[in-house]
């Protein structure tokens, strides 16, 4: 889930297209693989509530509990610890968005309204800034292209591109507070602002092209509602600062945008980056994604709730991300080390950032 990630990140990455890696758009489809990946995960589709629900409220009760100690505690060092363990709690929480743009409606009842009373609303990331956009990234003729919101070709942009990527997620807590307590109240009695704030900035993507259409059917009405709490709850942060002080608002935002970086970072390396806009097949898509699977245990932190196997998860995007560690285990143990399929395994997040980075270098 590419939450990711600034509502308009990639100003940042607005360069001019330099470095050139081989088109990954004329690969073929791995018929084998695919055909592996759906028979021998069938009886892994099941998402089990018992584990979404502890899951998700065990991080987010641990994650307030910690922003709590570093809001109250007089110690420095203890404060930044907890604020530290708040934001890697957070965010494990709060990347249960992905979850609920991927299952069935029916799957996990009162999953959706649950997370965002508990998650969405109070972090002001209500559900409707994924839902029906995150699935544009999964269309067999979309994804990699410009009509793609969460894919830009950092590999073969400007250096300063990374960077910029990175660090503009610092202002994301404060974009969506300004977005909540003062767009969508303008919004509301100004139709050219409302359009302007839908469009441009209530989707988690990172493409600056992208532009949303306006919602329709169910999600119009979960939009409505979760505005009108988000906005509630975005003018009384800022009224709580006339009763408690600046710092219980101030140590909020910096752990919020400690989790944002930290999503930012994961962003970048859930792929390779490496198409300039072509059409690929599911296979292409799938070696242009990244898996990071154990042995290693700290992806399980900065790339949580299964989104450590990302490449997998674009060839079985409805697998709950409770089964993917098992999927994956068949799939590598059935297609073995030299398949197509273990082409998109990598080993961490630092090798993956030193790749990208060294084919921006080759810019011209």
């Amino acid at each position: 889930m590419n939450m990711q990630q600034t509502i308009d990140p990639a100003g940042a990455a607005a360069a001019e297209p330099a470095a050139r890696v081989p088109s990954k758009a004329a690969i073929a489809d791995d018929k084998v693989m695919l055909r592996a990946a759906r028979d021998l995960t069938r009886d892994l589709a099941e998402a089990r509530p018992a584990i979404y629900w502890t899951d998700m409220l065990l991080s987010a009760g641990l994650g307030y509990a910690a922003l709590a100690g570093a809001i109250l505690v007089g110690s420095a060092p203890l404060a930044v610890a907890l604020g530290v363990v708040a934001a890697l709690a957070l965010y494990r929480a709060l990347l249960f968005i992905h979850e609920l743009t991927h299952i069935h409606r029916d799957a996990l009842p009162g999953f959706r309204l649950g997370w965002n009373l508990v998650v969405g609303v109070p972090v002001l990331t209500p559900s409707f800034m994924y839902e029906g956009v995150h699935t544009l990234h999964h269309a067999r003729t979309r994804y990699g292209t410009a009509e793609d919101p969460e894919y830009l070709p950092l590999a073969l942009m400007k250096w300063w591109s990374l960077p910029m990527f990175v660090l503009i997620a610092l202002l994301l807590p404060v974009a969506l507070l300004f977005r909540f307590a003062v767009l969508v109240p303008l919004g509301a009695v100004i139709p050219p602002v409302r359009k302007l704030v839908w469009e441009r900035f209530s989707a988690l993507s990172i493409n600056p092209d992208f532009r949303r259409r306006a919602p329709e059917g169910d999600l119009r009405k979960r939009v409505f509602w979760q505005e009108l709490g988000g906005c509630l709850w975005a003018l009384a942060l800022i009224g709580s600062v006339f009763a408690l002080g600046w710092r219980p608002l101030l140590i909020a935002l910096a752990v919020l945008s400690l989790a944002a970086v930290l999503n930012q970072l994961r962003t970048l390396v859930a792929h390779l980056w490496e198409n300039e806009g072509e059409p690929m097949t599911v296979t292409a898509q799938f070696l242009d994604s990244v898996n990071v699977p154990p042995p290693g245990r700290i992806a399980e932190i900065w790339a949580p709730v299964g989104l450590r196997y990302h490449a997998l998860h674009h060839l079985l995007p409805s697998m709950p991300y409770h089964s993917l560690g098992e999927a994956h285990r068949r799939l590598a143990g059935h297609l073995g080390g030299d398949s197509t399929y273990d082409g998109a395994n990598h080993p961490g997040m630092w090798t993956l950032v030193a790749r990208i980075a060294r084919s921006t270098m080759r810019a011209r």
